[in-house]
Order: structure tokens, then sequence, then C-alpha cells
């Protein structure tokens, strides 16, 4: 599958559908506000990696166009979420040895490149 952006798509989507998402990213930065005041900020760090509208967009995009195209956004959420923890893993591992600059884009190549190799090992030629 090729990603492709259809504008004219984004007539389909009603109002109501929005204010779904919304609330659901609210919902989500909700619970990570609770869990940082009951664990600490630094278990509520790894809930802000969370997609917060991932759960009301797949279920939309299921009524709109159906599970397969569902389950191809929730293995994009995931090739994105490796891409992210390898992103973490650079800043943990140089934040104390390089500079800011330097690291954040070290840091954000190594997203990139994560998440273009596992769309091509998951997608390839398709």
């Amino acid at each position: 599958m090729r990603p492709s952006i259809e504008p004219r798509r984004l007539k389909e989507t009603r109002i109501w559908e929005h204010a779904v998402r919304f609330a659901f990213g609210g919902l989500i930065a909700v619970a990570t506000g609770l869990v940082a005041y009951r664990w600490g900020p630094a278990v509520a760090g790894l809930f802000l990696a969370f997609p917060s509208i991932l759960p009301a967009s797949l279920t939309l995009v299921k009524r709109h166009d159906g599970r397969a195209s569902a389950c191809d956004d929730a293995r994009g959420a995931r090739i994105g979420a490796a891409g992210l923890a390898a992103f973490a893993v650079v800043i943990a591992a140089g934040a104390a040895h390089l500079p800011a600059t330097t690291l954040l884009a070290l840091a954000s190549l190594v997203w990139l490149l994560v998440g273009v190799l596992l769309w091509v090992v998951r997608y390839g030629g398709d």
C-alpha cells in the first residue's frame, strides 16, 4: 500500500467525528496527567507517546473505509511507535554526551530511518 493524500475525502467527515477525536485526545491527556500525579513524570512520559486520537481515528476509518484500512492505519501507528522508541533510546543514550542540537538531529534521523526501514520491510514493493 502506498501512502496517498486525498483532500476531497475531508468533506466526508462530519463535525461529530471531529468532536469524538477531540474528546479522545482530551481523555488521553487527562489520563496521562493522572498517571503523572500518581506515579510521577517518568512513568507518565511513557504515555505521552500514545497517539491520543488513534482509538477514535481507527474507529472512524473502519466506519468510512472498512476494516482493512483501519488495520493498515494501525500498522502505520506501530511503525511510528517503533520509530519514536528508537528516538527515545538515542536521546536517553546521548543526553549526557552530546550537545542538544546534535542529539536532536541524530535522534530525528534515527526515527526517520527506523520508520522508513520498517515501512519497506512491511510494504516492500506493494
